[in-house]
């Protein structure tokens, strides 16, 4: 390894045990200060958990979206400068404002420390004040975990309005910004190759200005369940932070109803139904609400007790950029039912889950049933899946592909390591 490198991670919003980003925080700041290198985390609300030796800078915004009340009015005394107002009259204006804010915020505080840090990373904001960091001659890179233009469209196909196409138009509008900033970075790194292809597709960046890095999990805290511990009969889990149709969530719960037909299969979602959102209605007109728990977002040892306890996880996702619940599932020995969606075929493979094609109801019912059905199946499909994770899926690897980029931007810049 060459020297120490002083790094500022970035992420503005970073929610502790679901959503992915602040997951991919936590574990690669720890990775990277365990390979010897000095990061610091700078955040927006809800703050990261980091772990020992990762000091965490706040970069507090409005909140305008914090639970329980969401889309809140803030006290006058809230305000503090014009960052604020902006944030507060986006909101009102229907847009979504934290990508843009966040990097302004996080711009007016490293400017003053340029010579603290060697490389500026972010996690997916690209908001115009990274351009700032980069007309000051801060090496400046991101992680593109997968274009937001690809939510947009998915979303607007299933809005059933024109008023509601409207406002998702307005809400989505940062992905111009993210597109245009992205191309004057000094470096992207993403996911998956079907991610590099989709940005490409979405955000015009040519793809060999792109390094594949994919993310993984720590094989120590992500365990089969001991010998001998029985997993639930009938049980399926599914990981999903976000009530929204690009998860396909809604087709779950019509597999799963149809499964009830004949069997009392239960469903875990570790995530939250929006109230009134397609996941309760499509709960109430399939009569599940005694079949189907949700959990909100929880702790990384319930998560490992939930993914040991399962029979099968199903992913039933329209859309995925990389998919960390897949990976989770697998170091676990939990098999897997995914759909064909963007990267997953990439991630599981073809040995250590069953695979149907996005949006088909019937395709997804059958596998799950075969999963259920054979407890030898099962059995073949964990073990090849935590086989898969041992060779190719670990945060220690994320990390150290990651501090290679680093030292090829900074060699580029004339800033060798």
């Amino acid at each position: 390894m060459g020297r120490s490198l002083r790094i500022a991670l970035l992420s503005y919003r970073s929610k502790p045990h679901s959503g992915g980003q602040g997951i991919y925080v936590r574990a690669l700041s720890r990775e990277l200060a365990e390979l010897g290198h000095r990061v610091e985390v700078l955040s927006g609300q809800p703050y990261p958990e980091l772990d020992d030796g990762v000091p965490l800078t706040r970069v507090p915004s409005l909140d305008l979206y914090r639970e329980p009340d969401p889309f809140r009015t803030p006290r006058p005394s809230e305000i503090r400068d014009w960052i604020d107002v902006a944030e507060w009259a986006t909101m009102c204006t229907a847009g979504f404002p934290e990508p843009l804010t966040f990097t302004l915020r996080a711009a007016r505080h490293l400017l003053p420390r340029r010579g603290e840090f060697d490389v500026v990373h972010d996690n997916q904001s690209l908001g115009y004040g990274l351009l700032r960091l980069v007309d000051a001659g801060i090496p400046t890179v991101a992680t593109v975990h997968h274009p937001i233009a690809i939510d947009r469209e998915l979303e607007l196909a299933a809005a059933q309005s024109l008023r509601r196409k409207l406002t998702l138009r307005r809400w989505y509008a940062f992905t111009g910004m993210q597109a245009r900033v992205v191309q004057r970075l000094d470096g992207v790194t993403t996911v998956s190759e079907n991610s590099r292809r989709d940005i490409t597709t979405h955000m015009g960046l040519a793809p060999e200005r792109m390094q594949v890095i994919p993310v993984g999990i720590d094989p120590d805290r992500f365990t089969p369940p001991p010998a001998g511990r029985p997993r639930d009969s009938d049980s399926v889990l599914a990981i999903t932070s976000a009530d929204v149709p690009l998860k396909g969530l809604v087709h779950l719960l019509e597999a799963v109803a149809k499964l009830r037909t004949e069997r009392p299969v239960r469903l875990t979602v570790v995530g939250t139904a929006r109230p009134g959102g397609p996941a309760e209605a499509a709960l109430d007109r399939l009569g599940l609400g005694d079949a189907v728990r949700f959990t909100g977002s929880v702790p990384e040892d319930e998560l490992v007790a939930l993914f040991q306890q399962a029979t099968v996880v199903a992913i039933p996702s329209l859309y995925e950029g990389f998919s960390l619940p897949a990976v989770e599932a697998m170091a676990c020995a939990t098999p897997l039912v995914t759909t064909d969606a963007g990267a997953l075929p990439e991630v599981v493979g073809t040995k250590a889950g069953l695979r149907v094609r996005a949006g088909d109801v019937g395709e997804l019912t059958a596998a799950l049933q075969l999963v259920l059905d054979s407890p030898s199946l099962a059995e073949q499909l964990g073990r090849a899946g935590r086989r898969r994770v041992l060779d190719t899926f670990t945060w220690r690897a994320t990390a150290e592909r990651t501090a290679d980029w680093y030292a090829q931007i900074l060699d580029r810049k004339g800033r060798p390591c």
